[in-house]
């Protein structure tokens, strides 16, 4: 008995042991197997990575200035991923893991240098990335093998031999061409949310925008403005007062930035943006995409809501207008009255309409906050009455911060703005602001803003040492000619200035700063449609012409489109004046007919400037881009330097045997910066985000006087 009871203890401790071991076993097998991190190089843009978002590995050695960043903490996809990490803190130079998520493009990317990497500044890019430490998010499931947009074919001319996907092949004495393409990848482009399930779409469908609040209107009780204040960092008396009694108090604690604000500050969600900017970086056209297949939708389609009480208002004066109300406490009660007195007189006076100028309201103090937007009041009469109601936010006079919230949050589809009417910004000042207003101006300036300033009771000779930014208003407003700005002597007299403002608002073709890198051109392409060139690859070019021209604001008033081909002879396809709509450029081009002889390059350069520049309008900066795959029979020379004497700046854009000399001759200086090279035509796709880069940084660089 004792000997079967040992013998079954015994049985049953193996069968524990065993179960145990196989439950070890079955618990190792279960476990996540190691996440795969795969590297990029040092050259990756974010735009170029269909996954949205990814954890990757960069090398060491990308701080390096050909690795272009555009933006701080939130980049433009065409910038260097790995870049973008070290001038973000994430990495150093010796690389490591990072986290990138796209998010929606923006209206503007400030440049900085930060770790020893200088990020450019760009008006308006279409997706943008965030870079973050390299570690897993919590339920996220990360791909070990990234995706890339770019997919390449190769094509040869007569006479010459590649190895790869293109052989020359003999049948008898004659040289025929096989092409073997790459296949296209099936995924091919994904959304701009940050969720990493990659969603196949046409790589020509506008990019879904994720759905976001518009900037939080700040509605504050009459109660919660009659909160005392302990403090003022610009001493009133509340009744009238003389010139004499200002100067003595206003040095008063103006400098006191430590004062704290009696009220909560309103949350601020980012508004919705235009659909049309939502297209990723990689929504070019690759080899084995149809033609012309670009889904674009501009602002004209978004269809509004219809507002109630409307008028039609003034139509001369279309313009969508802004302004930026000095809540601070150093402005008094009875100042603030009487600005919003102002406020209401200007609106009576613009005639503010459906059809006509629209108004919105930002007040600032500490911090800004939207009263109310373009689409809110459509009617003078209940603008003005929501102006008299609005309360006192208090606070300092941060001019800066409430510039750069404008320009990021008010101009936007969901608030109103109209697209085809110039964004006019109006800021009116107590003294001086509290902040610096250079940085921010400049980047509401390059998204096209056109910035009024009203200075009341500015600061007297013996107050300039407490100005913390000299000569702000010169650094701030669009132009520096005195347009832009209005000097009052006192708050009591604004009333004399209403007039004189409306009149300079509603002055559409003063108002320069509308201007942009992509509305305020006439681009003529110049196309080569020699017999080398080939039906195929001429396609391919047309194409090119097309990714290029969907980045421009195109009509009328915009950027205006033509195009001449050439070959022994010139033909003009189609002048500045022929369509003034996207689509209709689009189509035009998809039209043009290969027409296959010579290389008369020079000759076509003379034909462009006379025909085609020759038509161009006065306010209009008339830019050249000449394509071509070969030597010209003809001298460029000539041709080339007497249309730079005309105004017209020259991009050259070689091909294949394209001589590189004919290329510098044809640009405009400095030739390196706008002549390009590439070895196919299937890779002239790669020039289209740097040519549209050049065009805005030349433009941006204009002098303000």
């Amino acid at each position: 008995l004792v000997t079967m009871k040992a013998s079954v203890i015994a049985t049953f401790f193996v069968v524990f042991l065993t179960c145990t071991y196989a439950a070890k076993e079955t618990t190792k097998k279960s476990k996540k197997a190691k996440l795969h991190i795969p590297q990029i190089d040092c050259d990756v843009k974010a735009g170029k990575i269909i996954n949205p978002e990814f954890i990757a590995k960069c090398p060491p050695g990308c701080q390096d200035v050909k690795y272009r960043v555009y933006g701080t903490d939130i980049y433009a996809s065409f910038s260097s991923v790995c870049s973008a990490a070290i001038h973000s803190g994430v990495i150093d130079n010796a690389g490591g893991k990072i986290l990138v998520q796209k998010v929606a493009g923006h209206a503007g990317y400030q440049g900085s240098f930060s770790n020893g990497v200088r990020s450019l500044s760009l008006p308006r890019w279409r997706e943008s990335f965030l870079v973050s430490e390299g570690k897993p998010r919590k339920g996220v499931t990360y791909p070990s093998t990234l995706e890339y947009s770019s997919s390449k074919s190769t094509a040869v001319k007569p006479g010459k031999t590649l190895q790869g996907d293109c052989v020359n092949v003999s049948t008898g004495g004659t040289v025929r061409k096989v092409y073997q393409t790459s296949p296209v990848p099936t995924t091919q482009m994904a959304t701009t949310t940050p969720t990493p399930t990659t969603t196949t779409m046409d790589p020509f469908t506008t990019t879904p925008k994720p759905t976001t609040a518009p900037a939080t209107t700040r509605t504050t009780t009459a109660a919660a403005a009659a909160k005392p204040r302990p403090g003022l960092h610009r001493v009133r008396d509340i009744a009238f007062r003389g010139t004499s009694s200002s100067a003595s108090n206003r040095n008063i604690l103006r400098s006191n930035a430590g004062i704290q604000r009696q009220e909560s500050v309103a949350t601020f969600r980012r508004p919705a943006v235009s659909p049309a900017h939502l297209a990723m970086e990689t929504d070019l056209w690759k080899p084995g995409l149809s033609l012309f297949d670009t889904g674009f939708a501009s602002k004209d389609e978004l269809n509004l809501k219809p507002l109630e009480a409307t008028s039609q208002g003034n139509p001369s004066c279309k313009v969508d207008l802004a302004f930026l109300m000095d809540g601070s406490w150093s402005i008094g009660k009875r100042r603030f009255q009487l600005q919003k007195q102002f406020l209401g007189n200007v609106a009576h006076a613009l005639g503010v309409g459906s059809a006509g100028p629209l108004m919105g309201i930002v007040q600032y103090g500490d911090d800004p906050s939207t009263e109310f937007n373009l689409k809110t009041y459509t009617n003078p009469k209940d603008l003005r009455n929501a102006i008299e109601k609005i309360p006192q936010k208090g606070g300092l006079s941060n001019v800066g911060k409430a510039l750069s919230f404008v320009n990021k949050n008010f101009f936007s589809d969901a608030n109103g703005n109209r697209g085809g009417a110039p964004n006019v910004v109006v800021v009116m000042v107590d003294g001086w602001p509290t902040d610096r207003v250079e940085e921010a101006s400049r980047l509401a300036r390059e998204s096209g803003i056109n910035i009024f300033f009203v200075t009341i009771e500015a600061a007297a000779e013996n107050e300039k040492q407490n100005v913390i930014e000299p000569n702000f208003v010169d650094k701030a407003v669009c132009r520096t000619n005195g347009f832009y700005s209005i000097t009052v002597p006192s708050w009591f007299s604004l009333h004399k200035i209403v007039q004189p403002l409306v009149k300079r608002v509603c002055d559409t073709d003063r108002l320069v700063c509308s201007k942009t890198c992509l509305n305020s051109a006439d681009i003529g392409f110049v196309i080569d449609g020699s017999s080398s060139v080939g039906t195929s690859n001429f396609r391919t070019v047309l194409q090119f012409v097309a990714n290029i021209s969907q980045e421009f604001e195109i009509s009328d008033t915009d950027t205006r489109i033509g195009a001449v081909q050439y070959t022994y002879e010139q033909r003009l396809e189609f002048s500045f004046d022929k369509y003034s709509t996207k689509q209709d450029v689009l189509s035009a081009i998809k039209r043009i007919g290969y027409w296959s002889g010579g290389t008369s390059t020079g000759a076509a350069i003379s034909y462009a400037s006379e025909q085609l520049f020759t038509k161009s309008k006065p306010n209009k900066r008339k830019i050249m881009i000449l394509i071509t795959d070969g030597r010209s029979y003809d001298d460029v020379r000539v041709p080339a330097l007497a249309a730079h004497q005309n105004g017209i700046i020259a991009y050259s854009i070689g091909v294949a045997w394209a001589a590189q000399d004919e290329l510098e001759d044809i640009a405009t200086d400095p030739d390196k910066e706008h002549s390009f090279f590439v070895d196919e035509f299937d890779n002239l796709y790669q020039f289209v985000n740097p040519l549209i880069q050049n065009i805005c940084t030349e433009f941006n660089s204009q002098p303000r006087n």
